[in-house]
Order: structure tokens, then sequence, then C-alpha cells
């Protein structure tokens, strides 16, 4: 199918719904879908309208400068519009192109953030900690709310692994590119010689999973409680309110233990382990339908080195696209973090249009 006839198709459905909606005799439920189908069309509709009307002002434009009797001053007018236009069109070409794109259905999910300490020691857990309050300043910055789900400190400031829940809009679409090896190079505080160390945190970026999205059966579960301690093994709680869910069929093992609360512990380990679970699933699929793909921006792969924050040189690099941004303290800041992030959707974007051919 040619890109114009996914245009007019696009088209003829967003009128048909445009009709049924208009004449109200849709049941209920019906109506809800619809509605929503509709509104996810409308950009593109007006998309599309905005291509077919630059592309028929490009024709009227082109027969004027074509036409021997045209006032030569209305001409270079026209030449003048049809070079502005002619730029123009492609640009809207590619945006259409986009808009048609198989969406990601966890785009506009939220997220569970999981950072962890990787080699390193100490230095490893307290560039974790950095990292974890990088994308707490980014989320404040996206207007989302950050709730620190569970944290396992050293006791000198590091963290060896930190869960949170991000919640907010398109977060998922955001940060889903966050997922693999961060690796730091910095003398640390602790280095008596001045040498640059190398160290690394894993980021797991997940999209909170709905019950429908992923039913769990109480009888795969196996639910162990426990004393909730602090760094050092210090007690933090009396009574056994920390909980381990142990997920029988795939292994997965989820540790909740901020709350005092063993409900809200339990319901926070689930909702992780929901997270795990569908991310699972979501990876086995995008394995299937990627098994040709050479393009990939970032398998997701959490063993996939994707970015270097080089502290002496001031820089931070993502290997995926080969940016380097000399604005190390405003990435840590979370302000800059965007820049990334918009390249990054950017890559994505044009190798998924490269697919479609």
């Amino acid at each position: 199918m040619s890109l114009d006839e996914k245009f007019d198709k696009v088209m003829a459905r967003y009128d048909e719904l445009r009709d049924t909606l208009a004449a109200g005799l849709t049941e209920s439920g019906d109506f809800a879908r619809l509605s929503k189908e509709y509104a996810d069309l409308t950009p593109i509709a007006e998309a599309i309208a905005e291509l077919k009307k630059g592309r028929a002002e490009a024709a009227d434009l082109a027969e004027m400068i074509a036409d021997p009797a045209a006032d030569p001053e209305m001409r270079s007018m026209a030449e003048e519009e049809f070079h502005l236009l002619t730029k123009r069109i492609p640009e809207l070409e590619r945006k259409v192109q986009i808009s048609l794109l198989p969406k990601d259905e966890a785009d506009e999910k939220n997220a569970i953030l999981e950072v962890r300490a990787g080699t390193g020691g100490d230095e490893a857990a307290l560039f974790a900690a950095e990292l974890f309050e990088m994308y707490r300043r980014y989320a404040g910055l996206h207007g989302w709310r950050f709730e620190a789900m569970d944290v396992s400190e050293t006791g000198i400031g590091g963290y060896k692994e930190a869960t949170a829940n991000i919640t907010g809009r398109g977060v998922f679409a955001r940060l889903k590119f966050e997922s693999g090896v961060h690796r730091v190079q910095r003398v640390p505080a602790t280095e008596a010689q001045g040498r640059i160390h190398t160290s690394a945190a894993t980021v797991a970026v997940l999209p909170e999973a709905e019950e429908v999205d992923i039913h769990i059966d109480e009888k795969d579960l196996r639910i162990d409680v426990f004393r909730s301690s602090g760094p050092g093994g210090q007690s933090v709680n009396t009574t056994d309110s920390a909980v381990r869910i142990t997920h029988l069929p795939t292994g997965l093992v989820v540790s909740q233990q901020d709350e005092k609360s063993q409900h809200k512990n339990k319901a926070k380990a689930l909702k992780v382990l929901r997270a795990r679970l569908y991310d699972r699933e979501r990876a086995e699929k995008d394995a299937a339908r990627a098994a040709d793909r050479k393009n990939q921006v970032g398998s997701g792969d959490r063993s996939e080195r994707i970015r270097t924050y080089n502290f002496p040189q001031g820089r931070v690099t993502d290997h995926r696209i080969n940016l380097t941004l000399y604005k190390i303290e405003k990435v840590m800041a979370g302000e800059a973090l965007d820049e990334l992030v918009d390249a990054l959707v950017s890559e994505d974007e044009a190798a998924r249009l490269a697919e479609l051919g």
C-alpha cells in the first residue's frame, strides 16, 4: 500500500467515525471506544489535510510559474512561495508518517524505575544514588509524581538498589530508552592518588502494568514476611512488616520494606512484580518482532552499556546514537536530560520509518 493510499484510508475512517458519532446511534460502550479512536485520529487527519493542502498549493504555484503569460512580478512571488513549500512538504510528510507509526501501547503508562549499583563497590553505589536523584529531578521538571518505593542504602550515601513509581502523562514514552548500563568515570572522593575510576549502575524502566494487563494467580506466589532492617542491619521496625514475594513460575523475587504496614508493602511488591512480568512479556514479543531489525536504538537489554558520564571532561556520551553533551552538571540535575531523550526518540522514529520502507 502506497503512502497516499494509507492517507486515504485514514481519512475515510476519520470521516466514518465523525458521521457515526454525530448521528449518535452507537451504544454507550461503543461510543466511548469510537470517541477515543476519533480523538486519536484527529491530529493525524489534521496533519494529512495540511499536507494535501500544501501539495495542492504547490501544484497551483508550479502551474503559474510555467505559464508564459503570467505577470513577471506574480511569477516571482509564486517562485518564492513554491520554494518555501517544497522545503515544508517533506517535513509535513515526515510528520504524518511518524503519526502513522504503530503506537507502543505502553507509552502512556506510568513507570517503575529500578536503579542498581553495578561493578565498582562504594563508588558504584554512590553513582546509583545520583542517578536515582537525577530521575527524581527530571520527574519534577515534567510535573510527574516520583514516589520512592524501596531503597537499600549502603550507609555512606550510596544505594545498592532503589525503586520508584513515576506517574504522569507519557512517563514511559520519555523514559523507556534509559534502561541499560550507565557507566561513570571520575576520581572517587576516597581516592588518595587522584586516579580516575570506572564504575557502573544498571537502570531498568518498566511500564506499570494494571491487573487487566497482567493477571497474577495467588497460587503462583510464595509470600514471606520478615522484619525490616536499615543500613548495617539496624532494626527500623519491630514487627514482621517487610514482604518478599516469589513468583514461582518465573522465579522472579520482589522485596518491599519501606512501609510500616505489611499490607502496604505487599501491595507495592505486587505492583513491581506485575511491572516486571509485563516487561518480560513485552521483551519476548519485541525480540520476535525485531529478529531481523538492524537499527534498534536500544534493545532494552539490561546488560547493554548505553551511556558514559565522564566527570573530569564534563561530558555525557550516549553510545547508541553517538551523541556527546558537554554539560554533565545539567544532565545530572535533570535539566539537559531531555536533549538526550529527544535525540533517542527521533532516532527510534527514523529507524521505524526506515523499516516501513
